[in-house]
């Protein structure tokens, strides 16, 4: 048994295989997922990672023996989960480590309806439920065995130690769900007016190899794939398109290709970033910018999530359009809270995670990538021409900096900006200090002793100006 404070994170369970997540742990997470939420079903799907399946099949193993039953998806995408969490109605469980290494896995879990968990609701009951189980399993007391042929699902007495189990195992049964997820994100989505476009697609050797061809096929599209055959040894490059390096296959494919845009996805295939016609990265901003105009078409007047990072055009084009912006914490528990809260009908990160009310308000990178799809083969211009009206700042991107102590870096930082003129310092997530027509944010890792800047400035030689100054603070 590994270490279950170092793989339970704050949004998901992510380790090394099989040093710090091994089969064993994910039975007894199974046991204490279906234990803490009640379950009667639980839906679980997997990526293409070598130690995706043996992992999977221990979870199932560890839900079946508290009497519940396992719906098995195989292999899909995270936003596949969601989907059958969603239409199912059933708590579900991805088994992926997203962009990490071949040598990690992990789980994604969410409650019925695609209901995320987090630290906060749910993950550290879960953990907390797992240790125990693991802890008897070492002493040998162990839960009562389960006895065959019985009918009793007694959920009412919590399985452990001197506590009673039910005594039905429950069964495992395998359904496909991929056309009925790839049927819903086409009829969300209209394209059957569009021009014929064609799109370069790189799935990373990741679960995008699986899950585009039915979503895409037969739409007026011309696909070039890239890396499409599933490979948890990622051996093209990382499945991380935040990482400029995973994008130089795609760039160059689009310009030799002549093509109107590339679509990169990451490893479980929630995440989708753009690349324009020449061969340029489009900014998550702007994307959540042009997703929000085409869904406040649809839906006056609604409220648009968008955290805290992403580019101060954001809210300002959401409210040019009639919209109401609320801005949020960054990470997916945080935008999905809110999203439910306000009934938003969209939210956006900077992470190029996109987020829909009418998928569950949970994310999905295909679904992004269909909303850009459609509104360049509505029109003629070229995307770069398109998403000019959505960029109007220049952003530093993400920049990280290791620091000795976070919390008095932060404060320190906090002092020097405090008190000029013209200036505003808030603490929503980290720390957020903006002027006139620049602001930057400087937020800590969770899991590492990392602070991580983000600036944006009116043009590119103020937002240096800022970058490097507040850059220079921190590291001094």
């Amino acid at each position: 048994m590994g270490d279950l404070a170092k793989i339970f994170k704050a949004y998901d369970i992510r380790g090394v295989v099989p040093a710090e997540f091994d089969e064993a742990t994910a039975e007894a997470v199974g046991a204490a997922f279906a234990e803490v939420l009640a379950a009667s079903t639980v839906v679980i799907a997997r990526d293409m990672r070598d130690s995706s399946a043996p992992l999977a099949a221990a979870f199932a193993r560890g839900v079946t023996s508290r009497g519940a039953d396992v719906v098995d998806a195989g292999l899909g995408s995270t936003d596949l989960l969601y989907y059958a969490s969603g239409s199912l109605g059933l708590p579900g469980v991805m088994f992926t480590a997203s962009h990490n290494p071949a040598r990690y896995n992990g789980m994604k879990m969410c409650r019925p309806g695609a209901v995320a968990m987090s630290a906060e609701t749910g993950l550290t009951a879960i953990r907390d439920r797992t240790a125990e189980i693991l802890a008897d399993e070492t002493t040998g007391r162990g839960d009562a065995t389960l006895a065959a042929g019985t009918t009793d699902r007694n959920r009412d007495q919590p399985a452990g130690q001197g506590r009673a189990v039910p005594v039905t195992a429950g069964t495992v049964t395998r359904r496909d769900l991929l056309d009925g997820y790839a049927a819903h994100l086409r009829g969300l989505v209209d394209l059957t007016g569009s021009r014929t476009l064609r799109v370069v697609v790189d799935a990373g050797n990741g679960m995008a190899g699986h899950t585009v061809p039915p979503v895409l096929d037969g739409l007026p599209l011309e696909v070039i794939p890239l890396f499409f055959e599933l490979d948890g040894n990622f051996p093209n490059h990382e499945a991380n398109p935040l990482e400029p390096a995973n994008l130089l296959d795609l760039q160059a494919a689009v310009v030799d290709k002549g093509a109107d845009l590339g679509l990169a996805f990451d490893g479980d295939a929630d995440r989708c970033w753009v690349i324009d016609e020449r061969g340029r990265s489009v900014p998550p901003s702007a994307v959540t910018a042009l997703v929000a105009v085409r869904e406040l078409a649809k839906h006056p007047g609604a409220p648009v999530i968008h955290n805290l990072i992403t580019s101060r055009a954001v809210p300002e084009i959401i409210a040019e359009h009639g919209g109401v912006p609320v801005r949020t914490r960054v990470g997916h528990s945080y935008i999905k809270a809110e999203m439910a809260r306000t009934g938003a009908v969209f939210g956006g990160e900077h992470s190029a995670h996109y987020y829909f009310r009418d998928f569950w308000f949970a994310d999905s990178g295909m679904l992004a990538a269909l909303h850009v799809l459609a509104a360049l083969g509505e029109q003629d211009m070229p995307l770069s021409h398109l998403m000019e009206r959505f960029s109007r700042y220049a952003a530093s991107g993400e920049i990280n900096s290791g620091v000795a102590d976070q919390t008095a870096t932060l404060a320190r930082i906090r002092a020097e900006y405090t008190g000029r003129d013209g200036v505003s310092v808030d603490e929503l997530d980290g720390l957020t200090v903006s002027g006139p027509d620049w602001w930057f944010n400087l937020r800590p890792s969770n899991t590492e002793p990392l602070l991580r800047l983000n600036a944006e400035a009116a043009d590119e030689h103020q937002m240096a100006a800022v970058r490097d100054e507040v850059l220079a603070a921190v590291r001094s």
